[in-house]
């Protein structure tokens, strides 16, 4: 079997490939759509052929978002129906994924987008289960499974509750020193899993970087919130993404928590985007253990849509 990156002339071969199933929903108009803006590219889509020219058994495609200069995240996983068992899907994807990984330097983690109620669909559960140890062989064994909601233009606006001021920053080290801040007792596990491993202010100074120049969010749309005083309380960062305008982050300061503030930040972001975007919905997720940011999301109007497993390289 040959594992390799793609060229433009080995695209006819491999979107027949690209079907959704319940663990998958990449479609070739989808792919074709995000090679041309940049997000896909021929050097990130690997396929598997059993002889050089033959039509491939298997496709992954990775994702790259404007500031990336490889790979960020794998999108898809998909195998020829032909390979009907599932013990042979799974070696031949971890194969694969293993040959990408050792050609990049490194193993991106992998985002699985499945229906709310996966876990009680059989059809769902072994979609996921054979492309989770595919990963899991191809060197990505952790895993987080988190909530996605949607707030669409039917569930109105919420209106101001005027205990708050939000400002906008246009200092990158104010966000940062808020970014670090905020890290200090997180529910976020990605974010504190992160700043354990490479330090709370390198990991500020990460997050920065991804809204600043890895989204495609205005970054005059930051804001810092603040008591009528002028306490700092804590921060919002709206922002977009190819397919919606998203959530991107909200922090509440540490000293500030419990107070009921995330629904301020969560209110101010949902109306900025309305306004800013003109969209119909906007998208957020948060982690499935974050019991606190799930129920700010649902008085706010925010309903589940969907659910996102991560998986990832455990860190050193």
């Amino acid at each position: 079997m040959l594992f390799r990156p793609t060229v433009a002339a080995d695209r006819d071969g491999f979107l027949p490939l690209l079907v959704t199933d319940p663990a998958s929903t990449l479609t070739a108009d989808t792919y074709l759509a995000r090679l041309a803006t940049g997000e896909y590219h021929p050097g990130r889509t690997w396929i598997a052929e059993p002889a050089p020219g033959a039509a491939p058994l298997a496709v992954a495609v990775w994702w790259s978002g404007p500031a990336d200069a490889g790979p960020a995240a794998l999108d898809a996983v998909l195998v020829h129906p032909s390979v009907r068992s599932s013990a042979e899907r799974t070696a031949l994807a971890a194969e694969l994924l293993t040959a990408a990984h050792a050609a990049y330097g490194h193993a991106p983690a992998y985002h699985l987008f499945l229906p709310g109620d996966w876990h009680d669909r059989p059809d769902a559960v072994a979609a996921t289960a054979w492309r989770q140890e595919a990963a899991r062989r191809a060197g990505l064994p952790a895993s987080l499974e988190r909530l996605r909601y949607e707030w669409t233009a039917g569930a109105g606006l919420p209106a101001p509750s005027g205990r708050l001021l939000f400002r906008a920053e246009p200092d990158d080290e104010v966000f940062v020193d808020l970014f670090r801040r905020t890290l200090t007792g997180t529910r976020d596990a990605t974010s504190r899993t992160a700043a354990a491993h490479r330090g709370a202010e390198a990991q500020a100074r990460a997050d920065v970087a991804l809204y600043r120049d890895g989204m495609l969010g205005d970054r005059g749309w930051w804001r810092t919130a603040h008591t009528p005083d002028g306490e700092t309380v804590g921060f919002a960062v709206p922002s977009r993404n190819s397919a919606a305008p998203v959530v991107g982050y909200l922090g509440v300061l540490p000293e500030h928590r419990g107070r009921g503030h995330v629904d301020d930040l969560l209110a101010e972001t949902t109306r900025l985007l309305a306004v800013e975007t003109g969209a119909a919905h906007v998208r957020a997720d948060t982690d499935l253990a974050n019991a606190p940011m799930a129920a700010a999301f649902e008085r706010l109007g925010y309903r589940t849509t969907a659910r996102r497993l991560v998986l990832s390289a455990a860190l050193e």
